[in-house]
């Protein structure tokens, strides 16, 4: 029999909810409400919220010094290719990790994380030589590379997890009926796994879009990401943030906009199996 929840501790809990998402979300907000300010009253004080001169100004200029669809253009093959190479390449290590027995599982997939917590800096400069010497410097090839290796152990836990979840009596009947290995990811493991494989690669999508360390050290202008872009907008004279907001709202719309519409299919692969 469930527990009946007090009416007045749901309330609380919503209101809490509803105040710690408005927290989260405020920088965004001021961001873009600071994109259709003048220079002037950007750096204003005290600071206006509401009431100010709404200008589309800095848009204008934004789009007159830079070609903001070149930026977006590379932000989608990088975020997107790294994204779909690292599923290509996860999906089966994930699949042997989650059917295949082995003592030593658990201890690979924590090596494969904790190489998320190396600083990046560290290995920039022999990355950085490999990249000069093989001539990937400024090339979305090369981001795509890069940005797929660092986001594989994730994407490697998220399908393991996933992967954990389906009964492994299904994959035993398909091999009975004759299907090959290639037959049983692609026919059977795949298409079970959908919600989860959705939400790993949106949020692969995301991270690959936001990374910035990366990008800006491997990239000059031909393959420049939206990162590159928003970085270009801080001069030595100091930041302007009439235009920086410009540059980061239409930066990180996209973005956004992805995340809203794919809510729902992002929380049920969140979810997934953690229900049965």
């Amino acid at each position: 029999m469930a527990r009946r929840v007090p009416t007045s501790r749901k309330w609380l809990v919503t209101i809490a909810a509803w105040a710690i998402g408005f927290l989260i979300f405020f920088p965004i907000l001021w961001t873009i409400l600071t994109s259709f300010k003048t220079e002037a009253e950007a750096i204003a004080s005290p600071p206006s919220f509401l009431f100010f001169d709404w200008t589309l100004d800095s848009y204008r200029e934004v789009q007159s010094r830079s070609n903001y669809f070149l930026h977006f253009y590379n932000s989608v093959i990088i975020s997107l290719g790294s994204t779909l190479l690292g599923l290509v390449i996860a999906i089966p290590a994930a699949w042997s990790m989650a059917f295949v027995p082995a003592k030593r599982t658990k201890d690979v997939l924590m090596w494969m994380l904790s190489t998320k917590m190396l600083p990046p800096v560290g290995v920039l400069i022999p990355i950085y030589l490999l990249f000069r010497d093989f001539g990937l410097l400024d090339s979305r090839f090369g981001l795509v590379i890069v940005l797929t290796l660092i986001n594989l152990p994730i994407i490697v836990w998220m399908l393991f997890t996933y992967f954990r979840e389906i009964p492994g009596e299904i994959l035993e009947a398909a091999r009975m009926d004759g299907a090959t290995l290639w037959a049983e990811i692609v026919h059977v493991l795949t298409p079970m796994a959908v919600p989860g494989i959705a939400s790993t690669l949106l949020l692969n999508v995301i991270l690959a879009w936001n990374e910035a360390f990366w990008t800006l050290n491997l990239t000059a202008a031909k393959a420049a990401p939206l990162t590159a872009f928003i970085a270009s907008y801080s001069s030595p004279e100091g930041l302007f943030y009439a235009k920086l907001s410009a540059a980061s709202t239409m930066a990180i719309a996209p973005i956004l906009i992805l995340g809203w519409f794919s809510q729902k299919q992002l929380v049920r692969g969140l979810t997934f199996g953690a229900v049965k």
